[in-house]
């Protein structure tokens, strides 16, 4: 418990005094020092969270969340579809196929991935029923094509445009085996918000494109869509098990290499910004040190009336603990404020100097995400809190171990 003496002391040793100037400053430097660190810490940390969730937004919102893969071209059996337990945990279920081409046009040639979709599963998509989706949602028929919009931009195209693609699949014929060439008619244009995939994927007709790679009904994949595609992992035991003689991955373990980077990047920088706090907390044990040094004939005075030692111990421990504490809470306002506000902060100050902060072209997104997370905003207080707790020991111990006599001795 702490006595009414020793608040009262506590709090005249942090009222300011002129002859306190270089104290006064320390303490002030220390208290923005943990506030700014606290606030950098949860921006930042905000600002990852608001990537990650928007990047797997992006992710799962174009792709399938779980895919069944037949082996050596077994035919996935239709009857296991009506599992009760995959009903209760999809919403989709979709048969589809997919390979690489490439698509000419004019005398520019591109790589890209053919997924190819029934016309009644395509509608489906999320990505079709999109606000960016431009052109007939309801149409994927025969050697019609549908392409991403930064794909059209590429290559020039619009919709109602002719573009050859050719397939990696050869034909036979008296001079060799030479490569398949279709014309396909652009019917729609998508916009996934992730330039890779709209750039590098296109929508055609599931019969169409079996014909054009020389696949078969065994080779097509089942492409499941989660009612909750964010608990990822427990479901996909569930489609394992009622797929056990297949390849069953998400849309987790495509993107495994990205998301270990992602996870590994905000690691590194929660500990490089909590050396900020670090650094700053370390300016309390310069000012309780000169605090004590100042304070050296009260404390002393203090001890002749018979204050205890702990009692000084907590007097000193509590002045170090307030400032942490205050500057926590001053940091976590802060940091909250601009979290709340950095995407109108940015745009701000791109109009003003005229540059961008934020490019869509290496981000993939054109807003700047903010992700405010309470598990983090406590993280980074508690560990705040607890760093001012430990520098507040020491120089708080030493006030304790001053001898009375020798302090009074020269006044």
């Amino acid at each position: 418990m702490i006595s009414t003496l020793e608040k009262e002391i506590t709090f005249r040793f942090l009222k300011a005094r002129k002859k306190d100037g270089f104290l006064n400053v320390i303490s002030i430097f220390s208290f923005i020092g943990i506030g700014l660190g606290v606030a950098v810490l949860i921006i930042v940390m905000s600002v990852m969270n608001g990537f990650r969730t928007e990047l797997i937004n992006k992710i799962v919102g174009f792709n399938a969340h779980i895919t069944v893969k037949p082996y050596e071209k077994k035919y996935i059996n239709p009857a296991r579809f009506s599992n009760v337990q995959l009903n209760s945990i999809s919403k989709n279920l979709m048969l589809s196929n997919s390979g690489e081409a490439i698509i000419i046009q004019r005398n520019i040639s591109k790589g890209i991935v053919l997924r190819g979709y029934t016309q009644n599963d395509f509608s489906k998509l999320d990505i079709i029923n999109d606000e960016g989706f431009a052109g007939d949602r309801n149409n994927l028929k025969k050697n019609y094509i549908s392409i991403g919009k930064e794909l059209s931009f590429t290559l020039g195209l619009k919709i109602g445009d002719d573009v050859t693609i050719m397939s990696s699949s050869g034909i036979e014929t008296v001079i060799g085996s030479l490569p398949k060439k279709k014309i396909f008619t652009v019917v729609s244009l998508f916009e996934s918000g992730l330039a890779d995939f709209d750039n590098n994927i296109a929508f055609v007709n599931l019969d169409t494109l079996d014909e054009f790679f020389n696949l078969t009904e065994n080779d097509r994949n089942l492409e499941i869509y989660l009612k909750n595609p964010q608990n990822i992992e427990n479901q996909k035991i569930i489609v394992e098990k009622i797929f056990p003689e297949e390849f069953v991955f998400s849309w987790a373990d495509t993107n495994s290499s990205l998301f270990s980077a992602l996870k590994v990047e905000r690691n590194v920088m929660f500990i490089i910004l909590t050396l900020i706090i670090i650094v700053a907390a370390f300016n309390i044990i310069s000012g309780l040190t000169i605090l004590v040094k100042n304070k050296t004939r009260d404390i002393a005075i203090l001890k002749s009336i018979g204050v205890l030692n702990k009692s000084i111990v907590k007097i000193f421990f509590l002045v170090g603990v307030i400032i942490g504490t205050s500057a926590t809470i001053f940091g976590i306002l802060l940091g909250v404020i601009f979290s709340m506000y950095i995407e109108n902060l940015r745009q701000f100050l791109s109009d003003i100097f005229n540059i961008s902060l934020f490019p869509e072209e290496i981000y993939f997104l054109s807003t700047m995400p903010s992700e405010i997370n309470p598990s983090s905003i406590f993280l980074i207080s508690l560990f705040s809190i607890l760093i001012t707790i430990i520098v507040s020991i020491f120089p708080a111990l030493k006030a304790a171990k001053l001898d009375p006599v020798q302090s009074l001795k020269y006044e």
